[in-house]
């Protein structure tokens, strides 16, 4: 093996040259992997989203859940599913909701006009 820094040649196993001093990674210092990657963000908004439509409360659920799916960008994808769970369950329960009360206010309004050409409602 040669020194990198004055070229003379040196013992393969020596740690500096006997010439220069300059140390020549005969034997490098091991490498661990450096440091610990980050954890990934969760989606607090997209997570809360979800839960809240399996819950009931649709409005909300709705409301959070496409505001956790615009944040889901922000942290690579992260919650994207949730978010879009969230939004489908929470938007089918609204429009479920919609259809039982149009069915409701209409079957009562029948109901009315029943008894009123029966003569039970005045």
């Amino acid at each position: 093996m040669f020194c990198r820094n004055c070229g003379a040649q040196i013992d393969d196993a020596a740690a500096v040259c006997p010439n220069c001093g300059v140390a020549t990674n005969a034997n490098p210092a091991p490498y661990y992997g450096g440091a610990a990657p980050a954890p990934a963000q969760s989606n607090g908004l997209a997570i809360a989203g979800f839960v809240l439509s399996l819950l009931g409360f649709n409005v909300i659920a709705l409301i959070l859940s496409a505001v956790g799916l615009a944040q889901s960008k922000k942290l690579n994808g992260n919650g994207k599913g949730l978010a879009i769970a969230g939004i489908v369950i929470s938007s089918i329960s609204v429009v479920g909701f919609i259809i039982l009360l149009i069915v409701l206010v209409g079957g009562a309004a029948a109901a009315a006009s029943t008894f009123a050409a029966v003569g039970l409602l005045a």
